[in-house]
């Protein structure tokens, strides 16, 4: 009986025993032309046992690369790629540098930041207007959750007014709740308020109609009725 202990190890077990032996049998082939015949195959085969590379952006360069490393990098075949080395391979990624937010504002995120650039391109109107009272609507939500606490208006058009370097400022509103963008949401829900309102009128109204002409066909009956006893 052969335990695995006694097996070549295995280089990347994401792919099995199986295709680790046929990379060393294709590595044991006579010819050129007949290793690189059968590293196709192998491909091929190695696409099938993880379909899940295919979604990955140049997935038939990374199996020859796997390939070559279940060769222990020593494979001499046709390949459409360059094969890596192993001190490509051992070297270590860059560290990635991470964007740096201002001092006591981390809190806002980098989105905020993106968002106020955006609005000091934007040339004066009613978009930039709307736009920085979108940013300071959602530097206060943000606020509210890193902080755990109620934050006051000022101190937040404080703040804005600090990260754009004074050139945002909305100092000259009172609270964010009197802002256009407040002011137009509660007109729209008032407006619904009176449709609803009216329709609701319009239904008494006909409830009230029908009620009316019911009684009179009640009372026209009852004078028929009388009419027709007092001839017998």
């Amino acid at each position: 009986m052969e335990y695995n202990t006694q097996r070549t190890q295995l280089h990347m077990p994401e792919y099995g025993r199986i295709i680790q032996q046929l990379v060393e049998r294709c590595k044991e082939l006579p010819t050129k032309e007949e290793r690189s015949e059968m590293a196709m195959a192998i491909i091929d085969f190695m696409g099938q046992r993880n379909p899940q590379l295919r979604d990955e952006e140049n997935y038939k360069h990374k199996l020859w690369d796997h390939l070559f490393i279940l060769a222990e990098y020593d494979l001499d075949v046709d390949s459409p790629y360059p094969f890596p080395t192993r001190e490509q391979l051992a070297e270590k990624p860059k560290r990635m540098e991470y964007p740096k937010l201002q001092g006591d504002f981390k809190f806002y995120g980098k989105s905020i930041l993106q968002l106020i650039d955006k609005a000091i391109e934007l040339e004066p109107g009613d978009e930039k207007e709307a736009l920085i009272e979108v940013i300071a609507n959602n530097m206060k939500k943000s606020y509210n959750v890193y902080n755990k606490e109620h934050v006051t208006d000022d101190v937040i058009f404080r703040h804005l007014k600090e990260l754009s370097e004074n050139r945002l400022d909305l100092t000259g509103i009172e609270s964010l709740e009197k802002s256009k963008i407040y002011y137009t949401s509660n007109n729209n829900s008032r407006n619904n308020n009176s449709n609803s309102n009216n329709s609701r009128n319009n239904n008494n109204n006909g409830r009230n109609n029908s009620n009316t002409s019911n009684n009179k066909d009640q009372t026209n009956k009852r004078r028929h009725n009388n009419n027709h006893k007092n001839r017998k």
